[in-house]
């Protein structure tokens, strides 16, 4: 069954841009997306998935674990079979329990067999996969804790009675949300590396270009496909060649005391911001098949990672005046000795 292409969804540009920069460094911590209901939410996250390439794993791993770097269990395997598949995308449901999200242990078995004795959760299925959270701020406080933790550190930690075991767990992680139903907690904000904002399309040729477009694939997924073979096939080698060349990207002095600074004066005080803002800026420049980060990446890098980290006041959705943001920036440009472009 073919899933609507990336490439075909119209509009909702930074929301796109924000997956594909996760896709590149998903160190990057996930992206939030806030918005109502039909704006190709839950769309663009599945179409993502399809178009990202096959990826390497051992048959059988319950953790879909890397050939490069096994995990315990299949460390201890005599025969070990590689194959390639398609990123899936894992759904987590809102009623989901402790144990269904980081698996169950038996504590007996655990003694005596270590790994083996886990039976696998959500965490598990999510290795190496995108990890997709629907109505995320309807979720239990405690398992977004425990979603956030396992994404941040790319490990999932089970204790029980004194027996630690521990499994990779590395993740793109996407959640989304309509903030009529409810807001995360600021703690937790902080957590999800960039936020977007997503609206209804207001253009009257774009709402009607949608319509044609899912009118053609509801007849035809294939012709609809094929298509868009060729864009969906170029953002892959794009994605692919930005992935091989991020190591090499670098990223000024100057930048750097920028980005802190102004981060400082939007009373934003958590370091997470700073990195966040450089793993982005150093994506965004990756995308653009550029080894070093210039001014503009820094600065589409903020307006993805500091909406959501920013004081407001109660009930004020998370957002960043743009013109605040470009007066802050060039007022700090101006205090910096060399000039940045």
């Amino acid at each position: 069954m073919k899933v609507y292409p990336f490439t075909a969804i119209v509009g909702q540009e930074k929301m796109k841009l924000a997956l594909i920069l996760n896709a590149i460094n998903p160190k990057i911590g996930g992206v939030l997306i806030r918005g109502e209901k039909g704006t190709a939410k839950s769309t663009a996250v599945r179409a993502l998935a399809d178009l990202l390439p096959e990826i390497e794993v051992i048959e059988g791993c319950p953790f879909n674990c890397d050939p490069k770097e096994p995990c315990d269990l299949c460390k201890e395997r005599d025969n070990i079979r590689v194959i390639k598949r398609k990123m899936k995308v894992v759904n987590l449901p809102i009623g989901a329990t402790e144990d269904r999200v980081v698996g169950t242990l038996d504590i007996e078995k655990a003694i005596k067999e270590g790994i083996k004795a886990l039976e696998p959760g959500i965490l598990a299925e999510a290795n190496r996969n995108i990890l997709y959270i629907d109505e995320v701020n309807l979720l239990d406080d405690h398992i977004i804790d425990l979603l956030l933790d396992a994404a941040a550190s790319g490990w999932n930690i089970i204790e029980r009675e004194g027996i630690k075991i521990k499994h990779p767990s590395r993740f793109i992680l996407v959640g989304t949300m309509n903030p009529e139903e409810g807001e995360l907690r600021p703690q937790i904000l902080d957590r999800f590396g960039l936020m977007v904002e997503v609206e209804g399309l207001k253009d009257p040729k774009q709402r009607v270009e949608v319509v044609k477009r899912v009118e053609e694939f509801s007849k035809d997924p294939e012709g609809f496909y094929k298509k868009f073979e060729k864009e969906q096939e170029k953002l892959r080698e794009r994605i692919l060649k930005a992935r091989k060349i991020l190591d090499k990207v670098e990223i000024d002095e100057d930048l750097l005391e920028l980005i802190s600074k102004t981060c400082v004066e939007l009373g934003i005080f958590t370091n997470r911001a700073d990195i966040t803002v450089v793993r982005t800026a150093k994506a965004i420049a990756a995308y653009d098949n550029r080894e070093k980060v210039n001014l503009e990446d820094v600065k589409l890098a903020m307006e993805l990672a500091l909406p959501h980290r920013m004081r407001r006041k109660p009930f004020e959705p998370p957002r960043i005046d743009k013109n605040r943001l470009e007066e802050i920036i060039n007022k700090n440009l101006d205090g910096l000795k060399k000039n940045i472009t």
